[in-house]
């Protein structure tokens, strides 16, 4: 049996070698935050810290190393998301992007557009609009894309990945009728006259999806190696991406091999794709940037599409949400997992769901509570959980991974769905920190944009980007700067067992680097929210300067 220490320290020699490409530099010439203390300057040599403080003693320890002045920018341990989709956020640069999509009048001119740019008789495909803003009030119907494109399918995903909208060309293929049953874990949205509007939520959707041809392997290679571009760009160093099937790790590993992949990845695969992690336990590549921890799993659907499993009914519609996954189903996974050491990160965000899978989990080790905590399972998002469960992420050594964008997207929508009791433990950083649990940060890209300035101003002013948040939207669960910082940095490497390596700069750990246009720890919120990267450094090599073209 390989444990996921067992692995950690097989691994380790892999985990710390420089990337080709890396060089020795000296940074300074604005704020250094190591994770520790705030220095002068920062010594990298052979792809690793050298050292960390006064700007002289910082040259002596690189001779001859390359110069890099910040000239005012804040450099930080390197920011990892802890949730994210590599090849959804890839594929968003290479679709019909609906993000900011302000009303169904707009998604249906976006979408008129697309085509008339994009002629064919292949399946539209489409993703990111968000409903709760629009002045309709209402979710987009098989009629308003028919309007747009009435002879050719159309699959138009909403933001979060829970719920889709087919346009009558795509219900006609699917197979989809007024008599058509949901399955388990799914709903089929219906009018007055029981007729399908289009829309179909979590499970449903693979009715659709089933008659969808899969993207090509050319356009996932190019889909992968372009999320990860956008994302060192971004400032990220790495990414944990959830819901990966084999074939996508072997491209994240053939570009590390040739050189040209720019961050680490940390991946937790589909359930569809668990075998050999199930069976044989964590593995890595030889260039140590491409990691197989675990499986990632769905416990419930989503809030904005009332999918999310909540224990009483929604505050504003009938009904409690989803479970999307069996109990038995999940049970059965999380004792092959124990057994080979694969790290579990389940999907929950109602207060249900997360009840649910906090209960296998704590099923799965009745008999060695001790051993949970040394195995790290997660609970993905955790973003509702009921007053007595709140407790059990740090008493059972279970990790929060919460992505802090989804509470300034939410603040407009949430309060409606959940009552004003629910609220109190919706988005709760700040006391699953108080607690004792570990809190990794992330922003579950495509979703959201998935970029890690958003997520530290989220997570520690918990307004929207306008500067607004509610009166009932609980300011208190806001957490601090430095708090913010080990959620994205810290909180994320004891997340994907690399605490011993990344989260800190310290001499003789991996030279993983974010460098903001603004010092984070002391800037505006507002100058925050318009702040971009500057650097990206991964082992000492550059990945991203936004002074090059």
């Amino acid at each position: 049996m390989r444990t996921a220490l067992n692995f950690l320290a097989l691994a380790a020699g892999l985990a710390l070698a420089a990337p080709a490409g890396a060089q020795d530099l000296l940074i300074h010439g604005g704020p250094i935050y190591t994770g520790e203390a705030k220095v002068e300057a920062l010594a990298i040599k052979d792809g690793k810290v050298a050292f960390a403080g006064p700007l002289a003693q910082a040259r002596a320890a690189a001779p001859g190393a390359r110069d890099v002045d910040l000239k005012g920018a804040a450099a930080y341990p390197g920011f990892v998301d802890a949730h994210a989709h590599l090849s959804g956020i890839g594929f968003r640069e290479m679709t019909l992007s609906l993000e900011g999509t302000p009303s169904i009048e707009a998604l249906v001119e976006r979408l008129k557009a697309w085509t008339a740019a994009n002629p064919g008789s292949d399946a539209i495909v489409g993703r990111g609009w968000i409903e709760t803003h629009w002045p309709e009030k209402r979710f987009p119907t098989r009629a308003d894309l028919d309007r747009a494109v009435p002879d050719r399918p159309v699959v138009l995903t909403r933001a979060d990945g829970h719920a889709l909208v087919a346009n009558s060309a795509m219900l006609t293929l699917a197979g989809v009728r007024r008599d058509t049953a949901a399955p388990a874990g799914g709903q089929i949205l219906k009018d007055a006259a029981g007729e399908p509007t289009g829309m179909l939520i979590d499970n449903a959707m693979g009715l659709v999806r089933a008659k969808t041809p899969p993207p090509s392997p050319e356009a996932e290679a190019e889909a992968v190696k372009r999320g990860a571009q956008v994302y060192a760009a971004r400032g990220w160093t790495g990414l944990h991406d959830m819901s990966v099937g084999t074939r996508e790790v072997a491209i994240q590993q053939a570009l590390a091999a040739r050189g040209e992949l720019p961050i680490r990845i940390d991946n937790y695969m589909s359930q569809a794709d668990a075998e050999a992690v199930l069976r044989d336990g964590p593995s890595q590549d030889a260039s140590g940037l491409v990691r197989v921890r675990g499986v990632k799993l769905f416990m419930d659907g989503a809030l904005g599409s009332r999918g999310a499993a909540l224990l009483a009914p929604y505050a504003d519609a009938e009904g409690t949400g989803l479970i999307v996954t069996p109990r038995e189903t999940i049970d059965a996974i999380l004792a092959k997992a124990r057994k080979s050491g694969a790290q579990i990160a389940v999907h929950a965000i109602g207060d249900r769901g997360n009840r649910v899978i906090l209960d296998a989990y704590q099923q799965a080790f009745a008999d060695d509570p001790a051993a949970l905590k040394a195995a790290r399972w997660r609970v993905e998002h955790a973003q509702i959980l009921a007053p007595e469960d709140l407790p059990r992420f740090a008493q059972m050594g279970v990790v929060a991974s919460m992505q802090p964008s989804h509470a300034i997207g939410d603040l407009y929508f949430a309060p409606a769905r959940l009552g004003p009791e629910r609220l109190k433990g919706a988005y709760a950083w700040e006391s699953l920190l108080k607690s004792g649990a570990v809190v990794a940060g992330g922003s579950d890209a495509p979703v959201e944009k998935g970029d890690p300035l958003v997520e530290f101003y989220a997570a520690a002013y918990r307004h929207d980007l306008k500067g607004f948040a509610g009166s009932d939207w609980h300011l208190d669960e806001a957490v601090t700067r430095a708090q913010a910082l080990d959620m994205l940095t810290r909180g994320t490497a004891y997340a994907g067992f690399r605490e011993n390596d990344l989260g800190r700069l310290a001499p003789g750990r991996p030279a993983d680097v974010s460098v903001f246009s603004v010092d984070l720890m002391t800037a505006p919120f507002a100058d925050i929210a318009q702040a971009h990267a500057v650097m990206t450094i991964v082992g000492g090599k550059v990945v991203y300067d936004a002074a090059k073209p």
